[in-house]
């Protein structure tokens, strides 16, 4: 009986130790980041963009639409499709409105990738990756044509 009682007793113990461990008041947690706001027009952030060309012509684009190298269009990767962006070379202050049409850049250090036609507009053809500043202009105006709709 012995043996039975001393193992009770064990048992006693490492549960009360166990729930006085969970009473005791820890260190505040720290505050959680607030949730990501949707795009909105005062939305800015600055970081290297890329572009990216002609080997991609003809490809469909994470949103469906034919990529054109000669477009005013980038890739984003949260930004909704159809977001207008003021892509701005912070070297030469050159900007260009573009509109998101496509998901990247897979490079982490990147924000964006626009392509050939809008990085000439803000002259980093030569450099390929500048850094630049974005910010939200607007969304895109919904299309006229409507899917199933016969071609004309």
């Amino acid at each position: 009986m012995s043996r039975i009682s001393a193992l009770v007793a064990t048992t006693v113990l490492i549960f009360s130790a166990f729930a006085h461990a969970q009473q005791t008041p820890a260190a505040p947690a720290p505050a959680a980041a607030p949730p990501a706001a949707k795009a909105g027009a005062s939305d800015a952030m600055d970081g290297k963009v890329a572009h990216y060309g002609a080997k991609f012509n003809g490809r469909k684009t994470a949103s469906g639409e034919r990529f054109n190298a000669g477009a005013m269009t980038m890739a984003h990767k949260t930004l909704p499709f159809g977001t207008k962006v003021r892509v701005t070379n912070l070297a030469n202050k050159r900007s260009v409105v573009v509109r998101v049409n496509d998901r990247g850049p897979s490079t982490p250090d990147r924000i964006g990738d626009l392509t050939t036609g809008a990085a000439r507009k803000i002259g980093m053809t030569k450099a390929g990756i500048v850094d630049a500043k974005l910010e939200v202009v607007g969304q895109a105006k919904p299309s006229a044509a409507k899917k199933g709709s016969p071609r004309t």
